[in-house]
Formats: structure tokens, sequence, C-alpha cells
């Protein structure tokens, strides 16, 4: 063993032993803390709040602060559109005007009851539009919102390709669900007709992000933004000719679910008109923020893939890429849900096959917009579990505690705790069917990171991600790893996390048993694949990367954080394992209600 190799695993070493001795023996305390509305709640144990929380939650408000800057320069160098024809179009630069005003939005601040949490709080370009906070995505998986430390139940999705997801559909001859957004696909777009832009309408008033108890409080304070002027541009000069009572202020400081709210979901008092025109802006907050997302700053389909899909001469995939390619559309069976334009060939049902024809799609997302239960266990480090005691304004984010069971799509259909009420209840009778379904997430750019930690695994410099919906995998490398083996003989063992057997190794040769085990994906778990076949498919999903062919904005200069180094990306993580304690039976608000899951879950 040489010496760089020593000096690195001592880095390791050293990071890893003073985190936890600092989670050990503390917890993140309300001194150290910036909140504003006073108290901090913290209900969790030791070791759940990384110990770099605050500074971290400051490092990133100041690189959205930057990004902030560049979007305002941007807008302000913008030539006005001419709004000409009939129908009426802002000819010109029409689109760069709303693409510009919902980049605008991302990195508001403002949006939030104390000013402190914007879209991109959760969601920076370097890494995706997902979490940017390398010791949260280790340690409590769901981001804290506007009130500390009020977190969420699941990591934060990437934002890249969002907006190409269908308006949620039950197909009957497939009997399978597809489209919506986020995880359990509660953002089904029945009423805009886009599921981003109705997904862009949750976190402002979800109780644990950024936090406002009625959504006249977004319109409220995009009516006092700097970007206001672009927003009438767009949308029309009488946009904000709301009267709002003179409590307003007092009220959209207030995060939701306060007592003194009163269970209330639109305190602010509007006249019937003044609500109409507020949700008409809060429509049209949403549409912007779809039309950034959507727009070649961030879904830009300018991966080494992409290039390689162009020309495969002139812009060749490495042998190990390749390789990796042809294991994800073959062997490894990854394209049967992760739809790249070709066929699943050789399939393992089918282990002959062979697809020679020319790429079906140019721009082929890697998803089926479908959702599947891949079988996680459940994640004792996840922040929601702890939230069972009321907070410092009287609101509990999870009376369940452990007994809360997450079943995805199943529990959104039926409008269960944690969720949005279902739309349409000619879908209720099929939630035991998706019972633990989560939606399948595009491909692309889930290897993507700032330049200066190039890379998602160990010994890096790596940036240190979550992955899946309990962020329970921490690197590609396992995440492959994962659906090689799940089910193989010998690796799969009737334990909660945190308590594999002796001599094994969880994430490498134990699998803890899943979460939900009704409904189950059986087309991985035991795929056959080696180390070197897994390491291959790693390699070619970095292929999936935007920013190969032309630079991705705000990638590479706006993390001002730390890399980490060391370690092995098939235990990344496991240092910040915990034992999962005793399991209560689950809740009857989420497995209680009809229709009653197919088989009980525990």
């Amino acid at each position: 063993m040489n010496r760089r190799t020593l000096t690195t695993i001592s880095v390791v070493v050293l990071f890893i032993v003073a985190l936890c001795m600092s989670i050990a023996g503390q917890k993140v305390s309300a001194q150290n803390a910036t909140a504003p509305s006073g108290a901090v709640y913290n209900p969790y144990p030791p070791g759940i709040l990384p110990p770099d929380l605050n500074p971290e939650i400051e490092r990133v408000l100041r690189e959205i602060r930057v990004v902030e800057k560049r979007a305002l320069t941007r807008w302000r160098a913008l030539t006005p559109p001419t709004l000409t024809g009939q129908p009426p179009i802002l000819k010109g630069t029409g689109t760069e005007a709303i693409e510009t005003l919902g980049e605008l939005m991302q990195y508001d601040h403002n949006i939030s009851p104390n000013r402190n949490v914007a879209c991109a709080s959760c969601h920076m370009p370097y890494v995706a539009f997902s979490g940017p906070i390398p010791s949260v995505n280790l340690t409590m998986i769901a981001y804290p919102g506007t009130v500390h430390f009020r977190a969420g139940k699941r990591t934060a999705q990437r934002y890249t390709y969002s907006p190409f997801f269908p308006v949620l559909q039950f197909n009957e001859e497939q009997s399978l669900f597809f489209g919506g957004n986020f995880w359990d696909s509660r953002a089904t777009g029945y009423l805009l007709r886009s599921p981003d832009a109705h997904q862009a309408q949750g976190p402002p008033v979800d109780t644990q992000e950024m936090g406002f108890p009625d959504t006249a409080c977004i319109t409220f304070r995009l009516s006092q933004a700097k970007y206001r002027p672009l927003f009438e541009e767009v949308f029309g000069k009488g946009s904000f000719d709301i009267h709002f009572p003179a409590d307003t202020e007092q009220i959209c400081h207030t995060p939701g679910g306060a007592a003194t709210l009163g269970g209330s979901t639109t305190p602010v008092r509007l006249s019937p008109a003044d609500r109409t025109r507020s949700n008409q802006v809060y429509d049209h907050w949403a549409q912007s923020l779809s039309a950034y997302e959507q727009s070649v700053q961030v879904s830009a389909f300018s991966s080494k893939f992409d290039a390689y899909l162009k020309d495969s001469v002139n812009n060749p995939l490495t042998a190990d890429e390749l390789a990796g390619y042809n294991l994800f559309r073959g062997k490894g069976n990854c394209n049967s849900c992760h739809l790249d334009g070709r066929s699943t060939a050789p399939a393992p049902t089918a282990p002959t096959s062979e697809d020679t024809g020319k790429a079906a799609s140019v721009t082929p997302l890697f998803t089926c917009f479908g959702s599947a239960n891949e079988g996680l266990p459940l994640n004792p480090r996840d922040a929601i579990y702890y939230q069972n005691t009321p907070d410092q304004f009287g609101f509990t984010a999870n009376p369940d505690g452990f007994a809360f069971r997450d079943l995805g799509l199943g529990t959104f259909l039926r409008s269960g705790p944690g969720t949005w009420p279902n739309p349409n209840a000619s879908w209720i009778p099929q939630a035991p069917m998706v019972d633990g379904q989560m939606q399948v997430s595009s491909a692309r750019n889930v290897a993507m990171t700032p330049a200066q930690c190039p890379t998602t695994e160990a010994p890096g410099p790596y940036f240190q991600k979550e992955f899946f919906h309990n962020g329970y995998i921490k690197s590609l490398k396992q995440l492959v790893h994962f659906y090689n083996t799940r089910d193989k003989k010998g690796y799969s063992y009737p334990v909660t996390s945190g308590h594999c057997p002796p001599g094994t190794t969880e994430r490498v040769d134990c699998w803890p048993e899943p979460e939900v085990k009704n409904n189950l994906d059986m087309t991985t778990g035991d795929l056959g694949l080696t180390d070197k076949e897994e390491d291959q498919i790693v390699a070619f999903l970095q292929t999936l990367t935007d920013g190969y062919t032309r630079p991705y904005p705000n990638k590479d200069d706006v993390y001002t954080g730390r890399c980490m180094v060391g370690g092995t990306a098939a235990t990344q993580g496991n240092a910040f394992l915990i034992p999962t304690p005793p399991l209560p039976p689950c809740a009857s608000d989420v497995c209680d209600v009809p229709p009653l899951p197919t088989k009980p879950i525990p």
C-alpha cells in the first residue's frame, strides 16, 4: 500500500470519526441554528441531524444568491417581447421571458414564511436539481424546510426531464398507471394538464418545505418581487390587482400547520374575485417554473450518450461504457423500465434475442413513466419517523412515528397521510395493486455532480448523493448491485436495516427485507451480473450526464462545498447505518384504509 493510499484512507477515517463523534456528542443546537421563527424543533435522537447542517444551509443560500444574480442580469438584458397576433403571442423573446421568469422563481428565497428557503434549497443545478448537501444525503435523508428543523419524508427528486412526464392515467389494458410527478405521482396534472406544473404548486405550501399556510401568500410575495415587471409582461399588467387584507404579511410569516391558523388552508381573507385572481397567479407560478425546467438550461439533452446517438463513429463510447450500455438494454434488464428507444435484448426472458435496429428515439428519456416497488428496506435515518411530537407551532408532521409505512402510489390513491387528495375516484379500487410503488425516474443525470467532485462514487473525490425515494442507497455501484443481488440466494435476510447477521456486510452481501413486500417488481433481483459488469453499467449511467456537448449552466462554478474522499463505492455510507428500532404495526390511517392491501403490511 503506497503513501498516497494511506493518506487517503486516513483522511476519510478522520472525517467519519470526527462526524460521528460530533453527532454522538450533541444535537444541532438552537444556539447554532438560524431560526427566524424562534425556538428550534429538534425531536431527533443524536446522529440524525448532521452537525454541519446550519453552515451547509447557509452555504446553499449563498450559492442561490449567486445564481439568482445571474438570472436577474439575464432578465435585464432581455429584449422585451412584442405582444401581437391572434391569438396573442409574445413574439421574439416570449419563450425566453417565461423561462427566465421561472428561473427567478426557482432561486427566490422570499417564497417561504421566514424568507430562508427557495425551491433551489433542495434542488441545485450542480446535482441535476436534486439535494445539494452531502451530509443531509448521508444522515437525515429529507431536507429541512422553513421551520428549523421540520423535514420532509423522501429524497429530493431531480427536476431534469420531469416536464416530459404525461398527465397521470390508468391504462386499463395494461392495468398500470403512467405519468404524474413526485415519487408517489400525486402531482397528476389533472387541472393544469401538466404534472410538472402541478408539482411546482406543492412545496410552497408543504408544511415540511417552504411552508406557506395559503397559496395566496405566494401571490402576495410575488407582488413584492424584484421581477414583478417580468411577471406582468408575460401574464398581464392586472395580474396583481388584488386587495390583500392588512394582516396578510403576519399570516404569511406563519408556517403552515400552526395551531393559530385553526386548520384553515385559506387564512388570507380574500374576496371571491380576488381569490380567483390569486389562484390564477399561482397557476402562472407553476407554469413558469415548468417552462424553466423544460428549457435547455435544465433538460438539455447534451450528454455523451446524446452525442453518441447522433454520431457513434465520431462520438464513440469507451469499451466499458459500450459494454455497460449493452448490459443496460440486455442482461441487466434496466431498459425494461428506463426506456432508451431500443428493445431489451437479449432479455432475461429471451436470452438469444438481438436488437440490431436503429434507435427508435433520438431523445430517449430513460423512463417508462410508470411506477414500481423495488423492495427497498425501511430507512431508519429518514427524518419523518421522528417528527411525532408537536413543534413550537403546535404542529405534528407524523403522529404515526415508526408505525408509518410509505405505500407510495397506494397511499395517494387512498388520499392517505403525507400525500394529496386523489382527484379521480375511479382510481381508488386499484390502490392494493400499487401499494409500495414509486415513480420510475428518468435515469438521465443520475450521475451529475459538480466539476470539483467529478463522481458519485468513492474513493472519489466524490459528491455524496442519495438514491431511491428513501435514500437508502448511497452510490450507483450499490444501486446496480441491489438490482443484481436483492433476491440472490444467501443475500436476502428477514431483518431490518442495521441488523444484518455477523459475517455479512449490509448493502454488499446482506439486503434487509422490503419495507413493503406487496407488489414487488420481480424483473430484477437476481440478474447474474459479475462485479465488473456492475461497474460497466455504472460507467454507462455516467454517460447520461448533461454538459458533455455544451456547458451546463451553473453546474461547475457554483458549488462551494467540499468533496469526500476514501472508502469504496460498495460500502459507501455504511459508517452511517443505524439499527432500525423495533417496529410497531403499520398505522391504521395507512394500512386499514379501504380498499385494504392484498396482504397485511406489518
